[in-house]
Formats: C-alpha cells, structure tokens, sequence
C-alpha cells in the first residue's frame, strides 16, 4: 500500500496544488530569465554607445602603447604578471622574504665592501648583515628558510685589505 504525503494525494499521485504551484514558479522562473536577457541585451548596446561616444569625443586618442604590439602576447600565461609589471614599472624593492633577500645581499656583499674605503666601514656593514641574518632565522613567519651563513668579520676585513691592495697594485 503507497504512503501518503502532503504533497500527494491517494495512491501517490501529486495533488492538484502541487502541480500548480510548480507550473507557476517555472513559468515565473522562465519570466525571470526572459527578462534578466533583455536588461542584459539592453545593457550591452548602452555600454557599445558609451564606448562609440568615447572614440567620437578621442577620449582613446594618445593612449600609451598606442600603435605598439601588445607585451608578452605571445608567452604562456602567468597569473602573477600583474604584479611583476607593477614591480618593475614602479621600481619597488625590498619585497623578498627575508631568506631570499639575505641570499641576493650575500653574493653582492664582497662588491659592497669593495666599494668601501675604510676598515670601520666595512666592519660596520658585516657586522649589520650578521646581525640580520641571525635576525631572520629567529623569525618564526613562513617562507623559505634561512640558509645564508654569517660572515666572520675579521675574515671579511682581511679580504677586503687583500682585494684593495691587489687593486691598488
């Protein structure tokens, strides 16, 4: 024997409410979307007026790369290349993990020093790249881990005097 449900009648067939009301949300429903097309179709020629009222006004005149090819157009895709392009057009530093930047900092260093002209100096700035990379690897934040070893100052002051005398010579 069929259970009967509120929403059915006996022997399980659907009562007539029920099947009306369907009727009448798919018909709204079908509403609905005809009438979702038609703002979308109506906003699609304003915004084709609005753009064809601009190139009448030259508001598209002069733009930079105009008459250029497009960059990049024909390497794969990168979701990051917004943000690179923003780097290198505004000329940002200092946005590496502080591994990476100590890396980069460490292969420089010897040419930084170089360019230094007393031993207090250079002392100075070893002592400031130890005193970072301890610094960076007591952080606890993510990113790739500090592997940059600290340089021994004597060391470096002796090797810098050894560079600077060979230079001289």
């Amino acid at each position: 024997m069929s259970e009967i449900l509120p929403e059915t009648g006996l022997a399980g067939l659907p009562r007539l409410e029920v099947v009306m009301s369907e009727k009448r949300r798919r018909h709204r429903a079908g509403e609905d979307q005809k009438a979702r097309d038609r703002r979308m179709e109506h906003q699609a020629r304003w915004v084709d007026l609005e753009v064809q009222r601009a190139i009448e006004r030259g508001d598209f005149d002069d733009l930079p790369g105009a008459g250029k090819p497009i960059p990049d157009l024909d390497t794969t895709h990168d979701p990051d290349w917004w943000i690179k392009r923003l780097i290198d057009r505004e000329q940002i530093t200092g946005v590496l993990p502080p591994a990476l930047a100590l890396r980069g900092e460490d292969a420089r260093l010897d040419d930084v020093l170089d360019g230094q002209r007393d031993e207090r100096r250079v002392r100075e700035i070893v002592e400031d790249f130890n005193a970072r990379v301890v610094e960076a690897r007591r952080q606890l934040l993510g990113g790739p881990p500090v592997i940059t070893p600290t340089r021994d100052v004597d060391a470096e002051v002796a090797a810098w005097r050894e560079r600077r005398s060979r230079r001289r010579t």
